[in-house]
């Protein structure tokens, strides 16, 4: 569905479907008949575009990033008399920068709207929403329109006048459009990351790749090791249970997830995912304690995380002394499947520009200590429903999302990272069903990791091979070295 316009408008596509669904009456086309950067704003303009032209939207934006206004099924006119309308209401599309969507319907039918020489569009006596009266020029890049919001003979759904307009009648844009029955043609928004068409046949390649996923055998792995890094209630756990969830076939809550101060997850623990006939794949995740300014894993506890030192089911300290060699089951010679094969910083999308700084130096200084062992990272962008109207509503959304988009870019230059590095996911926290899209996402996410580890024991081949032949040129030269394991620090 697509809007007709004979000049550019600023309503969203997603706004004209909001509309729609207020109005009731099947599809609709928007086309654009009045704008007060374009066309001024003054009385007599707008009677002479809106007049006569029938149902309506009028729609207000204002400095604080709100939208609101009013739709109305009678023509406009200059009669100087109230119309009456019981399809009329009022409504917010956005207030202070989150989409808002409150319908305010007409309670006084008989005062939906007035037509008057002097004034904008009025809705209610009283006035409900009087736009502007006499001519208003714009001044530093908006206008103080001359009208008012009191809500009467609109029901207010028990918001006042300034939760919809922030408490002034100053906009930078003022727009009409003519309401008609018929299909939009919606231009398909670009995505920023292209993928497949999400449906049951890619839900089930992802399910594939991923079950197919076998580490090299020459170095004896039998799984490869995920860590999950992250800070507290960023969704490590629930990432991991999304991913048991979809291999299960129904939700499942393997690692506790609850709300606490300082997290629920204490220790190390590395989790298998088993497929519906037992068999388990041939990865873990794992869960670690929340990163935290000055409490939980510390850079030491990172390293030894890393080498395998640690051992399964470590519970960390929430405070200083860290883990030491000396510790009862300190791992001193970690075997290949116990070390890690890649690292994942787990980020709230909701919440990434509240990150203390502090944070996120620590977690840099965990970056540090990965680039020198060369493992490969990557971020997870956790609750991307939370972040984006349009994702809550369809997770399929995602890579159009330009909030999204905005998160990744934010998280690509605080870690340092590429943005196809950056890997959005919704986790299963409020269904009680698997939903096919929150699984793609998931997976999609899943199966990059994966390749990401395949990646890194490629390049451990390749110097084993280098180290292999170096010293099969030094014994014939009649040289000896001391071996050493390539993948030890």
């Amino acid at each position: 569905m697509q809007i007709t316009r004979t000049m550019a408008g600023q309503l969203p596509e997603k706004y004209m479907d909001q509309l729609e669904s207020w109005i009731g009456t099947g599809p609709k086309i928007f086309t654009l008949l009045y704008k007060i950067t374009k066309d001024g704003c003054n009385p007599a303009t707008f009677h002479q575009k809106c007049a006569n032209q029938g149902p309506t939207v009028t729609v207000l934006y204002n400095q604080q990033d709100s939208v609101y206004g009013g739709y109305v099924s009678a023509h406009w006119n200059s009669g100087g008399a109230w119309v009456q309308d019981a399809n009329a209401f009022l409504f917010q599309l956005k207030y202070s920068g989150t989409d808002t969507f409150t319908k305010f319907p007409i309670r006084e039918t008989t005062y939906a709207l007035y037509g008057g020489k002097t004034y904008g569009p009025l809705f209610g006596m009283g006035h409900d929403l009087l736009t502007f009266l006499n001519t208003v020029n714009s001044s530093g890049g908006y206008f103080a329109l001359k009208g008012q919001m009191k809500f009467g003979c609109y029901n207010n759904q028990d918001l006042s006048a300034d939760q919809v307009n922030n408490g002034n009648m100053n906009v930078t844009e003022l727009e009409v459009y003519r309401v008609t029955d018929g299909q939009r043609n919606r231009t398909p928004t670009q995505p920023w990351r292209k993928t497949p068409e999400w449906n049951e046949k890619f839900l089930e390649k992802l399910t594939e790749d991923i079950v197919s996923f076998k580490p090299s055998c020459e170095f004896g792995l039998s799984d490869v090791r995920i860590l999950m890094l992250g800070p507290v209630g960023a969704g490590k756990s629930s990432f991991y249970n999304t991913i048991n969830s979809v291999f299960k076939g129904r939700i499942s809550q393997r690692a506790p997830c609850r709300i606490a101060t300082h997290g629920i997850t204490l220790a190390y623990t590395p989790y298998e995912v088993n497929v519906r006939s037992g068999a388990t794949l041939n990865f873990r995740l794992c869960d670690t304690r929340g990163l935290e300014v000055t409490q939980g894993i510390d850079n030491f506890d990172c390293s030894y995380l890393l080498n395998g030192n640690i051992p399964d089911y470590y519970e960390f300290n929430p405070a200083p002394p860290p883990i030491i060699p000396d510790n009862p089951g300190f791992v001193h010679q970690p075997r290949v499947t116990e070390k890690i094969y890649c690292v994942v910083f787990v980020i709230d999308t909701a919440t990434v520009g509240d990150i203390p700084p502090k944070l996120v130096k620590k977690i840099n200084s965990f970056q540090r200590i990965v680039n020198r062992k060369g493992i490969p990272q990557a971020a997870l962008l956790t609750k991307v429903d939370l972040a984006c109207q349009d994702v809550a509503g369809k997770t399929s959304n995602v890579f159009t999302s330009k909030k999204i988009e905005a998160a990744v870019d934010k998280v690509s230059g605080l870690l340092g990272l590429p943005r196809n590095n950056i890997l959005p996911v919704k986790n299963y926290e409020n269904e009680m069903q698997l939903d096919d899209n929150i699984s793609i996402l998931s997976l999609l996410a899943l199966r990059q990791l994966l390749h990401f580890a395949e990646d890194y024991i490629e390049n451990l081949q390749v110097k084993m091979k280098a180290l292999k032949l170096s010293s099969q040129r030094l014994a014939k030269s009649g040289l000896s070295e001391k071996s050493s394991d390539f993948i030890k620090e």
